[in-house]
């Protein structure tokens, strides 16, 4: 999809798309969460009292280009991608800004370039760290040996489809120990579809890049019918969440489920139709076109760009979502990536330098939120 010029006004969709005893069945089995329509949901909200606003983020790094993505290392510093420059950058919770290297082979161009990076969850022992990036012929998965410097480079996939637009990129280990990728579908909507195309699917592997055991298809197909995933995040009892930027009418939070086909392009939004997967909550394409996500205190917070605002989505045990509350709309431009730091707070990256904000002085900028329950 897009990833939208400016901020428009919000579409306000519509009301409540479903309840529960008349929400439609998801493939498989079962029945899908009742979707909500954010917009609507947000002013019933606010109509309720219900405060709206943790407290104002505290700025913790200024002068940055487009910061696409955060992960933590076990000590409490995070590693950052630039987009445009191909670096990767450690910060410390004091704001210290280091470059740990510039990452080999970046052709950053449209919505391409160094973009999403994680972790290992063994990193004590192995000191692996990943990297999805924009190449001269692909998008890739790259991994790294990081002890103080990048070492021991080693392409772990290869051939993921590249583009102008829609070039995925979001990388994170699950709760199973195994790292999942996001890629979208470069514009070219059926590819989403085909299950042999790793374009406009998540990925599920291992630290070799190999398909992880029990993937459904054999491959390392884990969901297909993407449109271009920004965001993943798990909660505390293992259910996996996603943002996926819609075209025209909806984005969307979807519940990630083994195997499931997410519609795109047969679908945007809620569809009801057999065979695919409904979201757990739609945005008009103003309010959102959501990208980083992250789990913490009970609730999903997802950056949006073109909406310009971090938006609260709290969820249950049972993977349904409450009433969305849109925060800071307006204050810090786009919002790109969201991360859960280890002493509770949320790190959140503006992105107004990538084109289509309006930067302001600082930017690009690193914001920490507490978050509040």
């Amino acid at each position: 999809m897009r990833d939208r010029h400016g901020v428009g006004a919000a579409l306000l969709a519509a009301t409540l798309l479903a309840t529960v005893a008349c929400a439609p069945e998801r493939e498989g089995g079962g029945r899908t969460p009742p979707p909500f329509t954010a917009s609507e949901a947000t002013s019933a909200a606010a109509g309720s009292g219900e405060t709206l606003t943790p407290a104002r983020p505290r700025t913790l790094v200024t002068g940055l280009t487009v910061p696409w993505a955060i992960a933590f290392l076990p000590g409490g510093d995070a590693l950052v991608t630039e987009r445009e420059s191909g670096r990767l950058l450690r910060v410390t919770p004091r704001g210290e800004v280091h470059e740990a290297g510039v990452v080999e082979g970046v052709a950053a161009s449209g919505e391409g370039g160094l973009l999403g990076v994680a972790v290992s969850p063994r990193y004590a022992t192995d000191h692996f760290v990943f990297v999805y990036f924009t190449a001269e012929n692909d998008n890739r998965i790259v991994r790294y040996r990081y002890d103080g410097r990048l070492s021991d480079r080693k392409v772990i996939v290869s051939g993921i489809p590249k583009g102008g637009i829609h070039n995925g990129g979001r990388l994170a280990f699950g709760p199973d120990g195994y790292l999942y990728a996001s890629t979208g579908e470069t514009g070219e909507g059926g590819m989403a579809q085909d299950k042999n195309s790793l374009g406009g699917k998540i990925l599920r592997m291992t630290a070799d890049g190999r398909p992880a055991p029990g993937n459904p298809f054999g491959t390392l197909v884990w969901t297909y019918g993407h449109r271009n995933v920004q965001g993943m995040a798990w909660d505390e009892r293992g259910h996996m969440y996603a943002t996926e930027f819609g075209q025209n009418t909806y984005d969307e939070i979807n519940l990630i489920e083994k195997g499931r086909n997410y519609g795109w392009p047969e679908v945007e939004g809620v569809g009801g139709r057999p065979g695919y997967t409904d979201p757990l909550l739609t945005w008009s394409t103003s309010e959102a076109s959501p990208s980083g996500l992250a789990y913490a205190h009970g609730a999903l917070w997802a950056a949006a760009l073109r909406g310009e605002r971090l938006w609260r989505v709290p969820v249950d045990g049972s993977g349904r979502v409450g009433r969305p509350t849109a925060l800071y709309t307006g204050e810090y431009g786009r919002l790109r990536a969201v991360a859960a730091a280890p002493d509770g707070t949320l790190w959140v990256s503006t992105s107004n330098r990538d084109g289509r904000g309006s930067p302001r002085r600082g930017d690009d900028r690193i914001l920490v939120v507490r978050p509040s329950s």
